[in-house]
């Protein structure tokens, strides 16, 4: 169990290559996908891919978990069951699952983490899953700060959250619009992310409040300014979103929080980080520079009308400056950016939606752009593509070192090498050697520290080596680094033990917060519907996926308001509108979806 005294920072992995990224920019875990049932349908991996990850990962002592969040059908249950077992036998660190129909499994002693994809919102709930034996819950993303202490007060399970990535809109696996609309399932891993699209809002006789807007798009999270704040509230783990994000993504995003992290570690001796490793990093990080839709503390803090990206759903950039002239095939730009040959820009068209446009050339603040596509003065511009930031990552050369300590000590007849990490595992060697007197003890005790410390391309650093007076031996270059590398190869070894802990996934009939439970249980196997019975929830619903009819439900609820974000809200100092009737509707062109205000849980429901 993760001690109260350690941070963990957690990075996604698309793949292989995202994980060992993830692990050399100092992730202390990581997140995958399993070869199938993951909330991300298309980020799905191998075990072989997995089990090269966990190798890799757990010689620095990060951990990695794989993701099985998904909803299961009948005829899905065995394969699933079999792919835990293949998992556990590769000896990943635990499991992230949705479908409680998986605890009525014959299950191995695996380690499970509640998806974020359970609703993990109350302390009711949190309570629950520690009962039912989760080691750890990754916590909704719409928590105050307030009520992540009270969960915490109320709980002993380990808390994750989110600090940085993409929003869903919706209370996580409370989300129908994309199966109702358009057959793919987000509690399946295929969401079609229809929150994205264009919305005109109009009320109950058609009146138009607002036209043409991404009306249900959140900007992206960024907490990296509230470490210290989540950390004091009981989260033990920062995690990063982005299982479908590419490399150069992860390289960033984790090395910029492992910075962040750090610095808060250097104030705070009282807590430590959860792998092993310093990271050094070649490159400039800056969030800003990899894909997001803006900056949000979401509900963090309170609510805020700085969590919706109106405008676009798209990756902007960072704000690069404002169009003073535009000729034939060129336009000036006021900006303090350097703007080079191949960048990225970006504008906003008068229409609402935004332009790229490629730099072909660029002359001081004199940009000639592949096409003009319409560029006019005022024009505000960003860029969403460095040139120079992604030639840097290309060549990144970021590091990853354990440091360790070695010393020499002379035995009756031989020498005692003994190699201790900074995690204080420790490995002895007595090698037996002929002992001969050194001419000069400097030179051998300067042949000594140069063998021994030649890493290379191992995991380790040797950041102290004590001789202890045996430089007044001889030693040959090559029996040093033949003893190098036993000692550190068995201190790997050591390293990739796994360290077990009392895992019980027995069942049993803790009762469930509430008796009663409709589709939003997600039920969608005999095995979950067992689940639920066996925890006293009386006829319980089959999931939304199972359902034959859909209209009239409620597909999302989200604490996102329209009214608030349009000024509606009395509770927040709003005016309801006098020309405007209840109930108020979104309309994409094709579907019609009804609004519901519940003020007194100050949630907004959308309803089919």
């Amino acid at each position: 169990m993760i001690s109260a005294k350690t941070i963990e920072l957690l990075a996604p992995a698309k793949n292989l290559l995202c994980g060992r990224a993830a692990i050399r920019h100092g992730a202390d875990a990581i997140y995958i996908g399993g070869p199938k049932f993951s909330a991300r349908e298309n980020a799905g991996n191998s075990i072989q891919d997995i089990e090269k990850l966990v190798s890799e990962a757990h010689i620095f002592g990060v951990k990695v978990f794989v993701a099985l969040n998904t909803i299961l059908y009948d005829n899905e249950l065995e394969e699933a069951r079999s792919q835990i077992n293949n998992l556990y036998e590769i000896g990943i660190d635990a499991l992230i699952i949705q479908d409680l129909g998986i605890l009525e499994m014959d299950l191995p002693p695996i380690a499970l983490h509640a998806s974020t994809q359970l609703h993990n919102y109350l302390p009711e709930q949190l309570k629950f899953l520690e009962a039912v034996h989760f080691k750890r819950a990754v916590l909704a993303r719409e928590l105050t700060l307030e009520q992540i202490r009270e969960i915490r007060n109320q709980t002993s399970i380990e808390l994750e959250a989110f600090v940085h990535g993409a929003l869903c809109v919706s209370f996580s696996g409370r989300c129908y619009l994309s199966h109702a609309i358009g057959g793919r399932s987000a509690n399946r891993g295929a969401c079609a992310q229809p929150c994205r699209k264009l919305y005109t809002l109009y009320d109950a006789e058609k009146k138009v409040i607002t036209s043409d807007q991404h009306l249900m798009s959140l900007k992206d999270l960024n907490q990296s300014h509230s470490i210290n704040d989540l950390v004091e509230a009981g989260v033990q783990s920062l995690k990063i979103e982005g299982r479908l994000k590419e490399v150069d993504y992860v390289k960033n995003i984790t090395a910029f929080y492992r910075q962040k992290i750090d610095a808060f570690l250097e104030d705070r001796s009282d807590f430590k980080p959860a792998s092993a490793g310093k990271v050094t990093v070649n490159f400039e990080t800056n969030p800003a520079k990899s894909f997001n839709r803006g900056a949000t503390n979401y509900f963090l803090y309170g609510r805020s009308k700085e969590i919706t990206s109106f405008g676009s759903p798209k990756f902007l950039g960072e704000p690069a400056g404002l169009v003073t002239m535009v000729a034939q095939n060129y336009f000036e730009l006021a900006t303090t950016l350097k703007i080079a040959n191949n960048d990225g820009l970006v504008f906003i068209q008068k229409s609402g939606e935004s332009v790229g446009i490629k730099v072909n050339t660029s002359e001081n603040t004199r940009i000639f752009p592949d096409k003009m596509n319409g560029i006019f003065t005022g024009a505000k511009i960003y860029r969403n593509y460095d040139h120079h930031f992604q030639q840097e990552l290309n060549a990144d050369l970021t590091l990853r070192k354990i440091r360790v300590n070695i010393e020499i000590g002379e035995l009756k007849n031989g020498f005692l090498f003994k190699v201790i990490d900074e995690t204080g595992i420790n490995v002895t060697i007595n090698q037996e050697l002929t002992k001969t007197s050194a001419r000069d003890p400097e030179k051998s005790k300067e042949t000594i520290i140069h063998q021994l410390s030649k890493t290379g391309e191992t995991p380790y650093i040797v950041s102290k080596l004590e001789t202890n007076g045996t430089e007044k031996y001889f030693f040959q270059a090559s029996a040093l680094n033949a003893i190098r590398r036993n000692l550190l190869d068995k201190l790997t070894e050591f390293r990739m033990v796994k360290t077990t802990d009392n895992i019980i996934n027995e069942p049993n009939s803790f009762p469930y917060p509430s008796k009663h439970i409709g589709f939003e249980g997600n039920i969608s196997n005999r095995l979950a519907r067992q689940f639920f019975m066996r925890h006293g929830v009386e006829n319980p619903g089959m999931a939304f996926e199972r359902q034959s009819e859909h209209h009239g439900k409620t597909v999302m609820t989200t604490r996102h308001c329209l009214k608030y974000q349009l000024g509606f809200c009395p509770k927040f100092g709003g005016t309801k509108p006098d020309n405007f009737s209840e109930p108020f509707f979104l309309n994409d062109g094709r579907n019609e979806l009804r609004l519901d205000f519940d003020c007194a849980q100050c949630v907004m429901k959308v309803i089919y």
